[in-house]
């Protein structure tokens, strides 16, 4: 039984539909609007609606922009030569956080999941083969995510591109800085083996 009235549920509900917000702050965020100044709610649908109306996939690697080519892929100081393909566009955002990568990205927008019906097919791979065969490409770096879905993608890309007589590496996984061993989980300790150095 919903206390609040229907117009009120129904704005609850719809907070509900997005990820990661439960029925309290669903309830929250929709009395927060309810609350708001008629401009501060015009600026709020308007950004949503020139989100949608104004971005668009960059017919190159796929990300999110307001260009076609996205700005990374215009941007002549990257490296053409090295493709490093995530899954998600939120991952380029986590890898250019650490302001080292200068080549270029491929997204997904997925992974390889049979289990969801998700195949190869259902994924930019097709694109990224035609990329790759069209540029001149000397090293993919695979950053799909440590999961069985990430890994199970890794390795179908590494069939795929090292005949092609193109470096295919690995992003190193293991356990984060500041992270106990006691309480990393077999897989992350297994990679973080796996992904050891030399000092």
């Amino acid at each position: 039984m919903s206390y609040y009235s229907p117009t009120i549920q129904k704005l609850v509900e719809a907070f509900e539909r997005l990820p990661s917000i439960g029925h309290k702050t669903a309830v929250r965020l929709a009395f927060h609007i309810l609350d708001a100044d008629e401009k501060e709610i015009e600026e709020f649908t308007g950004a949503i609606k020139n989100a949608k109306d104004n971005l668009k996939f960059c017919s190159k690697c796929y990300n999110i922009s307001d260009t076609d080519p996205c700005q990374i892929c215009g941007n002549v100081k990257r490296q053409p030569n090295i493709i490093c393909v995530v899954e998600d566009v939120r991952d380029v955002v986590a890898m250019e956080r650490t302001h080292e990568f200068k080549g270029m990205y491929h997204v997904l927008h997925g992974s390889i999941s049979p289990m969801n019906r998700i195949g190869p097919d259902d994924i930019k791979i097709k694109e990224l083969l035609q990329r790759i065969q069209a540029e001149k490409v000397d090293e993919v770096i695979l950053a799909t995510n440590p999961k069985v879905e990430g890994e199970a993608t890794a390795i179908y890309l590494s069939k795929l591109i090292k005949p092609l007589g193109i470096k295919v590496t690995r992003i190193a996984h293991g356990i984060p800085v500041g992270g106990d061993l006691e309480y990393t989980d077999e897989i992350t300790l297994m990679k973080a083996l796996e992904g050891r150095r030399e000092m």
